[in-house]
């Protein structure tokens, strides 16, 4: 069962900066620079059977975060794989989702932060499905979001980075008080870009589109089920899909770590059916990452 307990309130361990310390004294001063000018990024992960599915992706794509923002992560890939690791024996946990975080410090106030230290901690807590457990039998529905993903040129895309997803909250939060479940983003040309932590993939006659992961990160997950629908033989094209298309497509689903693979039955105006390639495709990402968890 989920814990409703707040965040900063529970019991356990966090990796902080090298050690694990109680869980509510992994505490930031209020000047911290990444809480000001959002000079931080972040993973989110999950642990099958005790394992983190694609661990060394996870934070080799946080490192590479932090670059793009301009900053060192000062700890190695291995080292914040071993402290994930950690994290969830230290929490005697199994099946759990991870957060690996890193950001600016105090030390420095303004836009500039050349000079401030770069900290990192993990955590790791039980979180069961990330839309409900309703979600995959009767399809999320998704509103159309009046934000767009931002231009490559605008912001640092490729970086899973804490002030690109401003606008993904505020979106969810306005879905949300319509009724929603999430809502569907488009780009900066009004392309269909993706949900607000998930990629989107579409079905027709037998062939799965998705869009072109050029403003908006090329998801693990999304990886992961590309090459597993391909193993099947079912061709899977990448490009440019426009809103006027959505009408045309049976199925659509969304992927993510903490999403996995969920079944979408309504985005706006137009309506899809929770389908059987929807759904194998869902079973045969749960059966690789609760069968195995390895980096390839």
């Amino acid at each position: 069962m989920t814990d409703q307990r707040p965040y900063d309130d529970r019991d356990g361990l966090i990796w902080l900066d090298g050690k694990l310390i109680p869980w509510r004294e992994a505490n930031v001063h209020v000047l911290t620079h990444a809480l000001h000018y959002a000079s931080s990024v972040f993973e989110g992960q999950r642990a099958y059977g005790g394992e983190v599915f694609r661990l060394t992706d996870h934070s080799t794509r946080l490192k590479r975060s932090a670059e793009i923002l301009g900053f060192e992560i000062p700890f190695s890939v291995e080292e914040i794989d071993q402290a994930c690791r950690d994290v969830l024996k230290a929490n005697d946990l199994t099946d759990a989702y991870l957060r690996p975080v890193a950001w600016r410090g105090s030390e420095q106030m303004g836009v500039s932060a050349q000079n401030a230290k770069i900290h990192l901690s993990v955590a790791a807590w039980y979180w069961g499905a990330y839309f409900g457990e309703d979600a995959v039998r009767k399809g999320l529905r998704l509103d159309i979001s009046k934000w767009r993903r931002p231009a490559p040129y605008t912001a640092p895309v490729e970086s899973k980075a804490a002030g690109l997803y401003m606008i993904c909250t505020m979106a969810r939060h306005d879905a949300q008080a319509k009724g929603y479940d999430d809502a569907l983003m488009f780009d900066y040309r009004g392309q269909v870009a993706e949900a607000t932590g998930a990629n989107a993939f579409f079905i027709r006659e037998g062939k799965i589109y998705t869009p072109t992961p050029d403003c908006f990160l090329n998801g693990i997950t999304r990886q992961t089920v590309i090459g597993l629908a391909q193993k099947r033989g079912i061709e899977v094209i990448e490009r440019a899909i426009w809103p006027e298309e959505l009408e045309s497509f049976e199925e659509f689903f969304l992927t993510g770590s903490a999403a996995e693979v969920t079944p979408v039955s309504e985005a706006g105006p137009w309506r899809f059916t929770v389908g059987e390639l929807s759904m194998q495709l869902r079973r045969d990402y749960l059966d690789l990452v609760n069968r195995r968890t390895s980096n390839t």
